[in-house]
């Protein structure tokens, strides 16, 4: 008896293990959802502020660009993206500096169970 609750047991946590380690995104689901984090952002606190100089004008064509650039942001996405893969869980670490005398940023995203959660977001 104890021994068949072993082997149950055992087979029970090698199922888990698997069906963990199949649900751990890989890069390209972390690319759409960085994509997504990072447009949100833009659009909420970049363009949001745009001077109104112009009316409304300035702050549409933020909210366009941001819209037209989507490809060539997960471009950059990717080129500056490390992944670091343990099997049940992954974690991303993107750098992204677009120029020298615009400030750099260094998020760092836990991936496990088919989602995501950014745990640190820092400018330097």
């Amino acid at each position: 008896m104890k021994r068949a609750s072993l082997t149950i047991l055992t087979l029970v946590l090698a199922g888990l293990g698997v069906g963990v380690a199949l649900t751990n995104p890989g890069s390209q689901a972390y690319e759409d959802f960085a994509v997504h984090q990072l447009t949100w952002y833009l659009k909420e606190n970049v363009c949001s502020k745009a001077p109104e100089i112009l009316g409304n004008s300035l702050r549409k064509e933020c909210l366009s660009l941001v819209d037209v650039n989507k490809f060539q942001i997960k471009q950059l996405i990717a080129r500056n993206t490390r992944r670091q893969n343990y099997i049940f869980f992954s974690i991303y670490t993107t750098e992204l500096t677009i120029t020298p005398v615009l400030p750099s940023y260094r998020f760092e995203t836990f991936a496990g169970a088919m989602r995501f959660y950014l745990y640190s977001a820092e400018q330097y």
